[in-house]
C-alpha cells in the first residue's frame, strides 16, 4: 500500500499494545501453554514455542511465569485446557477482520465476539468468508534508514520470500511461517534487528480509513482486542491518524 505510513501505523499499534501490558502477559501465557501442548516442550524443537517465549521475554515477563506456562502445556502442572478458534467478520464498509481466540468456553467466546461486531457496526461472517484475503506468513519490519540492499541480500540468501520497500522508508521482510525463525536469526546475526517480528495474517490488499469511518473502525477493533479470549485481531483496514 503506497499511500500511507506503514511505519507510523505499526508504531501506533505497538504503543497501544504496550499500554495493555497485563493483558499481553495473559495472552502470551496462553500462547506458550498451547504451543507447548501441541508441540515439543523444548523450544529448540518447537518454533512456535520459541517465538512465544521470545515475545514474552521482550515484554519483560519473569522467567518463572514462562516456565510454569510450559509445564502446564506439557502436562507437568495442572492448567486450563484452551481451544484455538478463529472467527471471520466484516467491519465498517465491509473491511475484512480475522479474530484469533484461545478459550475454555466456546459458547462464551462466540457470543462475546458476535456482540462486539454488532455493537460497533460490523457483523460476524462464516468460515472462509474473509480468510482468503490474508496470507499466513512471517513478517519483519525494519526502520526507515535501514540499508535496503544489504538487508535484501541477507534476507533472500536466508530464505525470505520477499523484501518490500514502503513509501515511508520502512522495509518489510516476508517469509514462509516455518522459515521465519531461521531468517530472523540470520538477519540478527548480520546486525539487522526488526522493530516488529511476528507470524501474522498479512492482508493481500489494504483499505485506508480516514475521518469518521476510521474512528468507527478503530472502536470495533478496540472492542474485539479487549475481549479476554481474543489473542490477535487482523484486518485489511489501515487507520490513518
Amino acid at each position: 500500500m503506497a499511500g500511507h505510513s506503514k511505519w507510523a501505523n505499526i508504531q501506533h499499534r505497538k504503543g497501544k499494545q504496550d499500554s495493555k501490558r497485563g493483558k499481553i502477559f495473559t495472552r502470551l501465557i496462553k500462547e506458550i501453554t498451547v504451543a507447548a501442548k501441541l508441540g515439543d516442550s523444548d523450544p529448540a524443537g518447537n518454533p512456535r514455542l520459541r517465538l512465544a517465549i521470545e515475545k514474552a521475554y521482550a515484554q519483560n515477563m519473569p522467567k518463572d511465569n514462562v516456565e510454569r506456562a510450559i509445564k502446564r502445556g506439557s502436562g507437568e502442572l495442572e492448567g486450563v485446557d484452551y481451544q484455538e478458534l478463529r472467527y471471520e467478520g466484516y467491519g465498517i464498509n465491509g473491511a475484512a477482520v480475522l479474530v484469533d481466540c484461545m478459550t475454555d468456553n466456546k459458547t462464551r467466546t462466540v457470543a462475546d465476539v458476535r456482540h462486539a461486531f454488532s455493537k460497533h457496526g460490523g457483523n460476524l461472517g462464516t468460515d472462509g468468508s474473509v480468510a482468503f484475503l490474508f496470507k499466513h506468513c512471517g513478517q519483519m519490519l525494519f526502520a526507515p534508514g535501514t540499508d535496503e540492499n544489504a538487508l535484501m541480500e541477507v534476507a533472500l540468501d536466508a530464505g525470505a520470500e520477499d523484501v518490500i520497500s514502503n513509501d515511508d522508508g520502512s522495509i518489510e521482510v516476508i517469509t514462509a511461517p516455518y522459515d521465519f525463525m531461521e531468517v530472523k536469526k540470520r538477519l540478527e546475526a548480520a546486525k539487522f534487528h526488526p522493530e516488529v517480528a511476528e507470524i501474522t495474517m498479512k492482508p493481500e490488499n489494504e483499505v485506508v480509513f480516514t475521518g469518521e469511518d476510521a474512528v468507527k473502525m478503530q472502536k470495533l477493533l478496540d472492542a474485539l482486542e479487549s475481549l479476554d479470549d481474543v489473542q490477535e485481531v487482523y484486518t485489511n483496514a489501515v487507520i490513518e491518524e
